[in-house]
């Protein structure tokens, strides 16, 4: 149980009150949080976050001499609060359609910190990124065609990252691999050459590639071949039109530790050292300018802040289980059912105490499949308890649902001591708000 404690966030403490042990992360305390705003509740603490961005700036710094960047992959984790916080850091707010690029805009993230991504964009989303964004990440030649014919109408035209399809995927589910030759996914090469030649007859401002192979993998070493297969195609641009990027982003997707069995999970800075050594060699192998590099972190950055706290509703044995139901479940957190993704969980109160025997974590939605922890060691947990599930910030609240009518989650942003609830909890009010 206390290897559990490693899988919250750094400042997670555990305090005595009125005689009993209870979590508290970042100075509140987890029970008083949950009777405040009620269950289910996320939690995030921007210590955390400040954390993971200082690892990822000290790598870059450290390993690699052309210069970084971090753009925040917004679909981790979107909404006012997060894109506020992210602008204050100074990071790029990578935005996919119209939908995110209206929260960032809210927010006020400037233009040149927003840019765009999108396998098939709407007419919508892309007159939403030439008014909002300082960089479009070009999907397909459709696409392209689509943007040059709206350049001249643009006074402030964004730059462009053309996204090219490596042909090799990173070992992760396979509902996650993005680089893959038959991925839905960028442009193959030849796709690529066309691509640049377009931009430079019409004058469009070219000015990065940018490829991802992959979600929550752990191990930097499929990177290197794709990233020297792109490196290659880059010496051929430049040989054949004389284009070189400024920038070059491999994506993101780097991995966490959701469970006590991912420990020990290899660091931030494994993952930077290993990516900048093989593009500063890559570049000095083909003679091409070390580019910017830029890394699209967005796991790796929330999801530890994250927390997700449940009220256990009822306490039932089947034949060879015992089912602790709560009162959340693939609703708020799908991932367990699509992915197969595997989570720890502790009590709130007297999280140490000792295991009783296996427990199944189950929602309280109409579907088998709404389980969100199988099989997991944990103590006599009683109805009306509390438990916690850690590494919920990732994703949870971006692929939520209302299905079985279920309302969103209050989410409560932690700082400095302070508790601030930045998304109330849905009302049945809001299921109807766009019904006639």
């Amino acid at each position: 149980m206390e290897k559990r404690l490693q899988l919250f966030p750094k400042s997670t403490k555990i305090c005595a009150v009125s005689g009993v042990e209870r979590l508290a992360i970042g100075g509140r305390d987890l029970t008083e949080l949950a009777e405040e705003y009620g269950t289910p509740l996320y939690i995030y603490d921007q210590s955390a976050l400040d954390a993971a961005v200082d690892e990822y700036r000290a790598s870059l710094a450290a390993h690699y001499p052309g210069g970084g960047g971090i753009t925040y992959a917004g679909k981790a984790l979107m909404n006012l609060a997060a894109a506020r916080w992210a602008a204050g850091r100074g990071l790029w707010v990578d935005c996919t359609g119209a939908g995110e690029l209206y929260i960032a805009a809210r927010a006020g993230v400037p233009r040149s910190q927003i840019l765009v991504h999108g396998v098939n964009k709407s007419d919508a989303d892309l007159q939403a990124a030439l008014t909002t964004a300082g960089t479009i990440v070009v999907d397909n030649l459709w696409e392209l065609a689509r943007l040059a014919a709206l350049a001249d109408g643009v006074a402030d035209f964004p730059n462009l990252w053309l996204r090219v399809r490596p042909g090799l995927a990173v070992e992760t589910h396979a509902f996650r691999q993005t680089g893959q030759d038959d991925s839905k996914f960028g442009m193959g090469f030849a796709e690529m050459v066309e691509a640049v030649t377009l931009c430079q007859k019409q004058g469009l401002p070219l000015t990065g590639v940018h490829f991802h192979q992959g979600s929550h993998f752990h191990d930097p070493e499929p990177i290197g071949p794709a990233l020297e297969r792109v490196l290659d195609l880059l010496a051929e641009l430049r040989d054949a039109s004389g284009w070189r990027p400024a920038y070059l982003s491999p994506g993101g997707g780097w991995g966490v530790p959701y469970h006590e069995g991912d420990l020990p999970h290899p660091a931030i800075d494994d993952y930077v050292a290993f990516l900048a050594k093989k593009l500063a060699a890559g570049c000095e192998a083909n003679d091409l300018p070390l580019p910017i590099l830029h890394v699209e972190p967005g796991r790796s950055i929330v999801a530890v802040a994250g927390v997700a706290i449940y009220r256990v509703g009822a306490v039932k044995r089947t034949r060879n289980r015992r089912w602790l139901l709560l009162d959340g479940g693939m609703a708020d957190n799908i991932r367990p059912s699509l992915y197969g993704a595997k989570y720890s969980a502790l009590p709130v109160a007297n999280p140490l105490r000792p295991v009783l025997d296996p427990a199944w974590l189950g929602g309280p939605y109409c579907e088998s499949g709404d389980v969100l922890i199988e099989n997991l060691p944990m103590a006599d947990v009683q109805p009306g308890e509390l438990l916690a599930i850690p590494v919920s910030g990732a994703y949870h609240l971006m692929m939520s649902s209302n299905y079985n009518g279920a309302l969103r989650p209050a989410v409560v942003w932690l700082q400095g001591g302070q508790a601030r609830l930045v998304q109330r909890r849905e009302t049945v009010e809001d299921l109807v708000d766009r019904d006639l």
